[in-house]
Order: C-alpha cells, then structure tokens, then sequence
C-alpha cells in the first residue's frame, strides 16, 4: 500500500469546514429527522437547477449540514444514490481564494472535476475527485467576498 502524497503546503490555509454534505432520497423526510429528532434549525431550502438537485442546509456551530435531494436520475448525485444509497456524498471547504486554489491544486497533479470556479448554492464552488482526495469528494468554496463572487455575478 502506498502512501498518499503529502498534503500541498496551500491547503494548509483551509477557512473552516464549510459543510458536510449527505446524499437524501425524500428532501422533507430528511429535514423531519434533523430537526424534529437533531433539533437542528433549517437555513434555507433551495433549488439548484443546473446541477439538478434540491438542497437545504442546517447550521450546526460555525459549519453546516447539507442535505442533497437528485431532482433527476440521470446525475450524478442521483447515481451516486441509486448505487450507493443515502449518506455521506461530500465535504466542502473554505479557501480564500477559489481561482487560485484551483490553479495550484492542478500544478501539484490533484484531480479537478472543475477547473474554473462555478455558480454554487451558497457561493463559488469547484469539485475535487476523489481519486486524488483519499476516495472523499472534496469541494472547495470561496470565502464571502472573494474575487470569484462578482466574476459570477453573485
């Protein structure tokens, strides 16, 4: 077994865990646990057209709980659920810079799913595959007013 690389120097000035993410079959049965049985409070539920699926995030101290409901069969979450089921599908985290995490991310040969900052539902966003994260999906946000946020009109 070999072992993974070492951990790219950038990536040692992580904001904060964003959020974790978990895969859902049914959206409202899902927040009835968390917040009737968890007593999590519900931030906001939201529909996110392109990627095709609906998400809702619980705050959970300075982090979140989002819950990722496919709205399509053919995506890739919806795959991700009919061959795995509900459950942990991702972990998101915070960088300053999104553009530029990216950038060195791809020159230090990690994976990118997506090579440009994209429109997420609570900001900037970009994938990193799993195959260059451990088996984890890993996606990255940019911090509230980085320089990607006007580029995307937000």
């Amino acid at each position: 077994m070999t072992a993974p690389p070492m951990l790219p120097e950038h990536l040692h000035r992580i904001g904060r865990i964003h959020h974790v993410a978990v895969v859902v079959r049914d959206l409202s049965a899902s927040l009835a646990f968390y917040r009737e049985i968890l007593g999590l409070e519900l931030e906001v539920v939201q529909e996110i057209a392109h990627d095709r699926v609906r998400i809702a995030f619980l705050p959970i101290g300075a982090s979140k709980i989002e819950l990722v409901e496919p709205t399509d069969t053919t995506t890739g979450v919806a795959r991700f659920l009919a061959t795995k089921g509900e459950g942990f599908h991702h972990i998101c985290l915070e960088v300053a810079n999104l553009a530029e995490s990216l950038t060195r991310l791809a020159i230090d040969g990690i994976e990118l799913i997506d090579s440009a900052p994209r429109k997420g539902g609570e900001g900037p966003v970009a994938f990193l595959h799993p195959r260059s994260c451990g088996g984890v999906l890993v996606e990255l946000i940019e911090a509230p007013g980085g320089p990607s946020w006007a580029a995307l009109g937000y």
